[in-house]
C-alpha cells in the first residue's frame, strides 16, 4: 500500500467515524472466506457497514479526533485482524452478531463505541445485544404519554359515551 493509498484510507476512516456515533470492533480471524461473506450479507441487509481495516490505520484515524471523543479507550482493541462495524442503531451490530454466532464463537467482539461509551470484551455482546435502540425508547415513551388518554377513552365508550356514564366509570376506577 503506498502512501498516498494510506492517507486515502485514514481520510475515509474518519468520514466514517464522523459520520457515525456507534461502532463495533470485531476479531474476524480463524473465519473462513465463506463466513466472512455471509457476515457482510447479513450486515449489508440490515443496514450495517463492515469493513476490514489496519490497525495502525484505523489507530491514526482514531488519533486524529479530539480527547472528549474518548476513542484512546479502543486502542488495545486494536490487535490482530479488526472489522469494524459501522452503523445508526446502537444495538443492532451487536444483534447480528449473537444470531451470527449461534454455532461458533467468530466473530468476537473486541470493543463497542457508543456515543463516547468504551465496552470492551466479547462479555459485553449480550448486554450490548440487549440495549433498546432510540426508535424503542421513543415508542416506550409515546405508549405512557397516550396511556392517561386511553383510559379517559375507555371509560367513556364503557359508559355509555354519557356523563352519569362517565362519573359513573370514574368512580368505580377511583374505589
Amino acid at each position: 500500500m503506498t502512501r498516498e493509498q494510506k492517507a486515502q484510507a485514514i481520510e475515509q476512516l474518519k468520514n466514517r467515524l464522523e459520520e457515525n456515533s456507534f461502532f463495533y470492533l470485531a476479531d474476524t480471524s480463524a473465519m473462513s472466506v465463506k463466513q466472512i461473506s455471509a457476515l457482510r450479507r447479513i450486515c449489508f441487509e440490515k443496514g450495517i457497514e463492515i469493513k476490514v481495516v489496519k490497525n495502525t490505520l484505523a489507530k491514526k484515524a482514531l488519533e486524529s479526533f479530539p480527547e472528549e471523543r474518548n476513542y484512546a479507550a479502543v486502542f488495545e482493541a486494536l490487535k490482530g485482524t479488526t472489522a469494524i462495524l459501522f452503523t445508526e442503531t446502537a444495538n443492532l451490530p451487536a444483534k447480528v452478531l449473537k444470531d451470527y454466532r449461534k454455532d461458533g464463537k467468530k466473530p468476537s467482539l473486541k470493543a463497542a463505541y457508543i456515543d463516547s461509551a468504551i465496552f470492551l470484551g466479547d462479555d459485553q455482546l449480550e448486554m450490548l445485544s440487549q440495549l433498546k435502540s432510540k426508535d424503542e425508547l421513543l415508542g416506550e415513551i409515546i405508549g405512557l404519554l397516550q396511556s392517561p388518554a386511553k383510559n379517559v377513552i375507555s371509560a367513556l365508550k364503557s359508559g355509555g359515551s354519557t356523563i352519569a356514564g362517565l362519573v359513573k366509570a370514574l368512580e368505580e376506577r377511583a374505589a
